[in-house]
């Protein structure tokens, strides 16, 4: 079924102390957004970072969500870190207790958990992984999405528990025929035109075509594209202009999925 409007999520506050990872800064594409993934320390980030990136969405009105990842800065954590369940959700707990308290300090609620790189492809297959995520959410967020792709392990877990998910379309990423996005360290500049042709694609039609050139399907109700991708600015401002001149609105999570 044809999308009338979704979501626009990207990636945020990606650098350490005086480094900035990416092109753009988080300035220029805060206002191409409706959803904000806020690096939260681990992969990414620092204290002053982070209060200045939720600070940011919340004066330009972009919901704002945590993004844990590996305790993998040199990696940026996109590379997997073997832990228990019971670790590794532990890590989450930490980075997204941060986000959530610079939240509040800024006078804003915590609208989304997305986990970040290798640990978002973890637990997407991962049952004991996602179960435990989920189980704290549940606990400690249990009105709050959770960001996932809609062939995952986390989306089933989720929807049997009652958790709140979002389903992700990643822009700026190739997918295979399983429906999940083919997983990589390293992204060029990319085609804005060819990106926001296929985003407008996936909303009219509930297909991709992927590395092999088959069509499959995929559902979501949000799209990524990554602030580090060389030309972010360009992809941002493109898109946004293809979804408005295909009548697809730009709108906030809280309009599309139920909490």
């Amino acid at each position: 079924m044809a999308l009338s409007a979704v979501d626009i999520n990207c990636d945020m506050g990606e650098g350490y102390g005086p480094w900035q990872l990416g092109d753009t800064s988080d300035d220029t594409l805060m206002g191409l957004i409706s959803s904000a993934n806020i690096a939260a320390g681990f992969h990414a980030g620092d204290p002053n970072l982070i209060d200045r990136t939720v600070r940011l969405a919340a004066e330009h009105g972009v919901g704002v969500g945590a993004h844990p990842g590996y305790r993998d800065l040199q990696g940026f954590g996109r590379r997997r870190i073997d832990g228990s369940a019971s670790e590794l959700v532990n890590d989450i707990i930490y980075q997204v207790g941060a986000v959530k308290e610079f939240a509040k300090r800024h006078g804003v609620r915590l609208q989304h958990v997305k986990p970040h790189g290798a640990l978002y492809m973890e637990l997407a297959g991962n049952d004991e992984l996602s179960e435990a995520f989920i189980a704290y959410m549940r606990k400690v967020e249990p009105d709050t999405p959770i960001f996932c792709m809609g062939m995952s392990r986390t989306y089933e877990l989720a929807r049997q528990a009652g958790q709140p998910v979002a389903r992700e379309f990643f822009a700026d990423r190739d997918y295979g025929d399983d429906g999940a996005i083919v997983f990589t360290r390293r992204v060029g500049r990319l085609d804005p035109e060819a990106i926001a042709a296929k985003v407008v694609k996936a909303c009219r039609t509930g297909k991709v075509t992927t590395v092999t050139g088959n069509e499959v399907d995929i559902a979501f109700e949000t799209v990524c594209f990554h602030s580090d991708t060389p030309g972010s600015a360009d992809i941002a401002r493109t898109l946004r202009s293809r979804l408005t001149e295909a009548g697809i609105k730009i709108v906030p999570l809280s309009q599309l999925i139920n909490r």
